[in-house]
């Protein structure tokens, strides 16, 4: 980078001793934190001594950055020579203070001297800033679009999906927490009621609805008596049934050929029918009803397994 006479118009230092002369030249001695600073530092020295433009770099004071770029020596006539190389500051906003502090200059063949500082003016202050604080700011809304559209109904639609997710969650944990609470066999109605209202016979599915069935009665049995029902083969169950012997379970010949008619469908490829899953489903019933005293409960009663 060279910078023209014209650009650097002002001397900002002088400086010299054992016939070595040094000066730095810059367009202004002010600084203006958005402009960076250019300098040109020259060193001449006579015939014999050999001296080198000094390294400012670290001397400077309220520069971020200091960067030279050398230029090529000139000889005189007289034989003495002129070293050069250009300056390239960038000042700190809000610095306390711009110099380059002393710096040393050591000719070879030659006494050495000091030479500095040099002090650059600081930018003027700002103007104060007039007026109240905007209180109220205009917003600026989006552009309308159908592509804004398109997203803010994804949105709602995600929304919406969640919080019917969440209504669905909540209502089978209240009717789960209900069934908890009832006894034996109100909790036996209400999944044979759950269990008829699928209507798995009438989709074909009948080997679905025998497992389902049979599993309504395993887990009364369980909740009632103790007897861990539903983890039982048949065969184990109604043997534990005749090793029973007093009536604790009830009418446990009706239970068993209920159990082993189910097995028929559930394992030995039995195709059922829907009269077979109504007299299953009348089978199933006969047996809660017996077993709490023949009471039969009216909303258990209607409606059939198809």
């Amino acid at each position: 980078m060279t910078l023209t006479a014209s650009v650097l118009a002002a001397t900002l230092l002088n400086a010299g001793g054992g016939g070595v002369e040094l000066s730095i030249d810059g367009e202004s001695d002010a600084v203006d934190p958005a402009q960076s600073v250019f300098l040109t530092v020259t060193v001449k020295a006579p015939k014999g001594v050999c001296v080198e433009p000094p390294d400012i770099r670290g001397r400077v004071r309220g520069f971020s950055l200091a960067e030279s770029f050398a230029k090529d020596p000139e000889t005189l006539k007289d034989g003495s020579t002129v070293k050069s190389a250009d300056w390239r500051l960038v000042p700190e906003p809000c610095a306390k203070a711009y110099k380059i502090a002393p710096f040393a200059v050591e000719p070879s063949g030659a006494p050495g001297f000091v030479a500095g500082p040099l002090y650059f003016k600081a930018p003027p202050p700002r103007e104060p800033v007039t007026g109240g604080m905007e209180v109220n700011p205009k917003k600026d809304l989006p552009p309308f679009s159908w592509r804004l559209v398109g997203k803010i109904a994804a949105w709602a639609a995600l929304a919406a999906a969640a919080l019917f997710g969440l209504f669905l969650l909540v209502r089978h944990l209240a009717r789960r927490v209900k069934e908890h609470m009832m006894s034996p066999i109100e909790r036996a109605w209400a999944e044979l009621d759950r269990l008829l209202k699928r209507r798995l016979p009438g989709k074909g599915r009948y080997k679905d609805f025998y497992v389902e069935l049979t599993m309504v009665v395993r887990r009364y049995v369980q909740r009632k008596y103790g007897v861990k029902a539903p983890h039982m083969t048949t065969e184990e169950f109604l043997g534990e049934l005749r090793r029973d012997g007093g009536g604790r379970f009830g009418d446990t010949e009706a239970l068993g050929r209920f159990l082993e008619s189910a097995d028929m469908v559930k394992f030995a490829g039995v195709e059922a029918t829907t009269e077979m899953a109504d007299d299953a489903t009348a089978s199933a019933r006969d047996y809660l009803e017996s077993d709490n005293g023949g009471g039969r409960r009216q909303g258990a009663e209607k409606g059939g397994a198809s």
